[in-house]
């Protein structure tokens, strides 16, 4: 039996873990973030780096103490390395770096974009997942998709090449009046509203994997709010807080952008596991606890698309400590000079330096 126990601090979340041969939860603790950062429409750093300070260490001493396990028992401590925001990363990685040189326990570094990744092997502990498989990571940081070859071998198709899919939900959100964070709010709203009253642009890039949602997100802005006009009587760009249309539906703006949005996701999701003859598609992130997105992906791909929990969508130190499981065995051990990495691409070669 392999304990691990899992720091994740890469964003607005101070979590931690123990994990039992990288499938089954022992103890799983998360400090969230989430009101502090309301005020301001999106995560804040500075503060995020302030809180986990504050939380980590009660946070790491619940994960054991709920684990029933001393720090003794544990075979390997493993923390969230990058990608995310650098103050964060830091309080994570050196608070991990301090327990295993008072414990003498391996230290371990992980990508978080493949903890991501293994928050599926929670999900469904006694399921073999039998590769390829087409991974498709959509978060407030991130939308990645990735071909999954075997543990620890993947291929990037595709990614944002602007705001991820989370990021256009808090800002559209913000411009909507909705509070943060913005993806549950509008998913919230959707439902009340006609995905069909406008026509909101769904950039595709070609035939590429890559996404844009910049352009949709101004399409959005310029549609519900005021025109500002300068004194010269000529249009011009919104201000920082813009008023929005009297005549505008919150909840039809909601839905139209949601189905735009979901929609070039599933598109591109659904060509690229069909290309690549993957034997299942595997939806994770935060955004992937959107129910439109999850019904339908499900509705328009022949192959099983799997998921997790609602609870492992977001992030969290058990996905840190179940793809720590599967680079242990592998003979992955980090220094105690481990430095962050706070842009950090999910590659098979990503964890060679």
């Amino acid at each position: 039996m392999t304990y691990i126990l899992g720091i994740e601090s890469s964003c607005d979340e101070t979590a931690a873990a123990v994990v039992l041969d990288g499938r089954t939860i022992v103890s799983n603790i998360i400090a969230t973030q989430i009101d502090l950062h309301a005020r301001y429409g999106g995560v804040f750093p500075e503060l995020a780096s302030r809180a986990h300070v504050e939380a980590i260490s009660a946070v790491v001493d619940q994960a054991i103490t709920d684990a029933g396990i001393g720090c003794d028992k544990l075979d390997a401590i493993a923390v969230t390395r990058g990608p995310g925001l650098v103050g964060s990363l830091l309080v994570g990685v050196n608070y991990a770096k301090g327990l295993a040189l008072a414990t003498g326990k391996p230290l371990l570094g992980i990508n978080h974009l493949e903890g991501h990744v293994y928050s599926l092997w929670l999900s469904e502990p006694h399921r073999e997942i039998v590769f390829p498989v087409l991974v498709l990571i959509v978060s407030g940081g991130h939308t990645e998709l990735l071909l999954m070859k075997n543990h620890g071998e993947y291929e990037r198709l595709g990614g944002t090449l602007d705001d991820a899919a989370g990021e256009a939900f808090d800002k559209v959100g913000r411009v909507l009046g909705l509070p943060f964070p913005g993806g549950p709010n509008i998913e919230r709203a959707a439902q009340m509203g006609n995905a069909t009253a406008y026509n909101f642009p769904r950039s595709k890039r070609d035939e590429s994997y890559d996404f844009s949602f910049s352009g949709l997100k101004t399409a959005v802005m310029r549609e519900v709010t005021v025109p500002q006009v300068g004194p010269d009587g000529k249009k011009r760009g919104p201000e920082k807080n813009p008023k929005i249309r009297s005549d505008i539906s919150v909840n039809d703006v909601a839905a139209s952008f949601q189905d735009a949005l979901v929609g070039v996701l599933v598109e591109k999701t659904v060509r690229a596991a069909k290309e690549h003859n993957v034997t299942e598609i595997l939806l994770a992130g935060g955004v992937s606890a959107n129910s439109a997105l999850r019904h339908r992906l499900r509705a328009e791909s022949a192959l099983p698309v799997r998921y997790p929990p609602l609870n492992l969508c977001t992030d969290n130190g058990a996905m840190i400590g179940a793809a720590a499981y599967y680079r242990y065995e592998a003979g992955l051990r980090s220094d105690l000079d481990m430095d962050v990495k706070p842009m950090w691409p999910l590659t098979s070669d990503a964890y060679s330096e």
